[in-house]
């Protein structure tokens, strides 16, 4: 089961990958959360902007996805909880966002967790140090998106 879901990860980082470079929609699986999850979601309001990089059309179009620049910057709102999210993992904070980075030795997807709806957003090395870029979402997934209790994840 956790080959499965690995190979699934695997295959949409590749599929996002493969379709970001061009100019033309951005390709970006469109998760399937509860209705209570769906609507903290929709009420993300995100910017036009991040890391200088212009908001592009995703395919199919969802008010649960976004993407900017080529390669694309890529967010995921309402995403299952990570299956390698533990307890004891490593989490990173910036901006009152903790950030869930996988892999772990290279993170390219991070996942805010700690929030009422896990918002996952993909950085293409090309824009490194991805901290910068989850800075600038930060704010609205702050906005947004209430925190769970305190020690929950």
């Amino acid at each position: 089961m956790l080959r499965r879901r690995r190979a699934a990860l695997v295959l949409a980082a590749l599929a996002l990958t493969a379709s970001a470079c061009g100019d033309s929609a951005v390709e970006i699986p469109v998760p399937h959360p509860d209705a209570a999850t769906a609507r903290l979601c929709d009420g993300l309001r995100l910017p036009e902007k991040v890391h200088d990089q212009s908001r592009r059309d995703a395919s199919p179009d969802s008010p649960l996805t976004a993407a900017w620049g080529s390669p694309a910057i890529a967010l995921r709102c309402g995403v299952a909880r990570p299956p390698a999210l533990k307890p004891t993992s490593q989490l990173v904070t910036i901006n009152g966002i903790d950030w869930f980075g996988q892999p772990v030795d290279r993170p390219v997807t991070f996942t805010a967790v700690a929030r009422q709806a896990y918002v996952e957003v993909t950085v293409p090395v090309k824009y490194n140090p991805a901290g910068d870029v989850l800075i600038e979402l930060g704010g609205s997934i702050k906005a947004t998106i209430p925190a769970k209790p305190e020690g929950e994840i």
